[in-house]
């Protein structure tokens, strides 16, 4: 190998990922810290936050109250939210909203004489009152260029858009102190940071079927894990009930919004299924829905089921869901006319790195906001739109507890470089390799587990990681690093469904059907990984 060169930048705040969490904490801190903000550059990849479409859920109509958003949330939860971390976000929702339209972002106003708020609030699964507030159904679109236009203004945040985080650094008293990275021409840099933020999104890449072009496959989630963060309900991943379906096009979602107004799922037969297995119909929580399409789909011949909206009439239609009728138009299909067709897909991780009210890890100088951390809020199940809603208020909490820690002093230890700007490998087989981690994770860790699929899984897994080892021993470029990153994450997903001995919210065992009295949120750490990473072993080699 050549000698490594490392080109090497000081901040007062690194922040990598710039979603609407990333976005929110990078305008809360810049007017007080020195930010750096890691965001690549491109709608595909600028993360989930963008492709939101039904809204952000908040206390916002004088006909809601706060206990009743908790009660939804903690329902929806399946027993295993924490009820502190379920009120602080909804206590916190309004101001979050106040401040969004105090940024610019423009929601679409109710202009109804009686209008009890003046922005129009939909209804979605799992909610008692309407309680969305949306921008038409484009919703984190206007966030993200709403607040993306800020941030671009600012002078106190530099932004990056062709540096990948690859590995975070620690000193000698084990506290994060940046990351390493490599930008688009192989140059390695270090981001030396008094405080690190990972807002690097969840880990729906995992599975072959998402509702996003270029979903995160847990790359943050154990990046922190190998800095010692401990890593909380893995198993609950989240499948949206109604992506399209499409096997030549890329990963659109259909939001709730559309159910939320009216919509109607249908079987091959063309009949409605959900009024006979839910009192709540189309508007069952995600995860009744997703497991009540998944029995149709194995039922019937087409691979998907319909979602119907036709009945709403082509003028409501064209005036709530502009956005979609536009994109199904680009296949083809006129929702105006005919129903949708639809199947669930990898959309959400309700499980992440374990952080406080402040996103604050087990890891000194490391935070976690967004959809990779785990703060509790969600528990076995998301609740439709509480998604932004807590990028919102832990962006904003963990601002102020940055902004009240006293700056830390410069590290006492750089770690080894993690990559070579002349490694090389065979991306080809990466690509094989991805391919079949993404299936066995869709066709053993998906909606429906049973433990003989998690054994095939994790064997499967087992051996694509061999694979791994083997192509690029050293995982010195930047695409191995990634691949090792997700299969980690694959695998200890796999470890947490195997642990669960019951079915709860989004983890469904045909073993045990029915939920435990002892049920708990899981705890994974480094240590449960399977003990087949050769690399671990390897005293001159310190993994990032």
């Amino acid at each position: 190998m050549n000698t490594v060169h490392i080109t090497t930048a000081h901040t007062d705040v690194l922040i990598i990922g710039g979603g609407a969490a990333g976005l929110t904490l990078a305008l809360n801190l810049a007017d007080h810290r020195r930010v750096t903000l890691v965001r690549p550059a491109g709608d595909d990849r600028s993360g989930a936050s963008r492709w939101a479409q039904g809204g952000i859920a908040a206390v916002l109509a004088p006909t809601d109250n706060v206990n009743s958003h908790v009660k939804d949330t903690l329902i929806a939860g399946d027993g295993l939210c924490d009820a502190a971390a379920v009120r602080f976000t909804v206590e916190n929702g309004p101001a979050a909203i106040e401040w969004l339209l105090a940024c610019g972002v423009a929601f679409t106003p109710d202009t109804t004489p009686d209008a009890p708020y003046p922005y129009h609030l939909t209804r979605e699964g799992g909610h008692s009152a309407r309680r969305i507030i949306h921008a038409d159904d484009a919703t984190g679109r206007a966030v993200i260029e709403a607040l993306g236009q800020r941030v671009a203004r600012h002078a106190h945040i530099h932004t990056l858009t062709s540096l990948t985080i690859t590995a975070l650094a620690d000193d000698n008293n084990g506290a994060c102190r940046g990351a390493y990275g490599v930008d688009d021409a192989g140059r390695i840099q270090r981001i030396i940071a008094g405080h690190t933020v990972l807002a690097t999104g969840g880990a729906s890449g995992l599975y072959e079927h998402t509702t996003t072009p270029a979903p995160a496959s847990g790359e943050g989630m154990m990046m922190a894990a190998t800095l010692g963060a401990r890593l909380a309900n893995l198993e609950f991943q989240q499948f949206h009930p109604t992506c399209l379906y499409d096997p030549e096009g890329p990963a659109f979602l259909i939001s709730e919004a559309v159910r939320g107004e009216g919509g109607h799922l249908l079987n091959d037969a063309g009949e409605r299924f959900m009024p006979a297995l839910d009192a709540r119909a189309e508007l069952a929580p995600r995860d009744v829905v997703a497991r009540a399409i998944d029995v149709e789909i194995q039922r019937g011949t087409r691979g998907h089921v319909w979602l119907d909206i036709r009945h709403l009439g082509a003028a409501t239609i064209r005036q709530h869901f502009p956005t979609i009728v536009a994109h199904c138009a680009t296949r083809g299909m006129d929702i105006t006319r005919q129903p949708i067709p639809v199947l669930p897909a990898a959309h959400y991780s309700c499980g992440g790195v374990a952080t406080d009210l402040t996103g604050a890890t087990g890891v000194a100088g490391l935070y976690a906001v967004g959809e990779t951390a785990c703060t509790g809020l969600h528990g076995a199940n998301r609740m439709a739109s509480n998604s932004l809603l807590e990028c919102l208020v832990f962006a904003r909490s963990c601002a102020q507890r940055i902004l009240n820690t006293p700056a830390a002093s410069p590290p006492s230890r750089s770690a080894p470089p993690p990559l070579h700007s002349d490694a090389s490998v065979d991306l080809a087989e990466l690509a094989r390799l991805r391919h079949a981690m993404r299936a066995a994770m869709s066709r053993d860790v998906s909606i429906v587990r049973s433990q003989a699929g998690l054994n095939r899984a994790a064997t499967a897994l087992d051996a694509i990681h061999a694979a791994l080892l083997a192509l690029n021993p050293e995982l010195d470029h930047p695409e191995s690093r990634r691949l090792w990153h997700a299969l980690r994450l694959a695998q200890l997903t796999v470890k947490a469904a195997q642990q669960r001995q019951e079915s709860r919210g989004l983890h469904f065992s045909t073993d045990w059907p029915e939920p435990s009295a002892n049920s708990a949120p899981s705890s994974l750490s480094l240590a449960d990984l399977p003990a087949c990473q050769a690399t671990l072993d390897n005293p001159t080699y310190r993994p990032g």
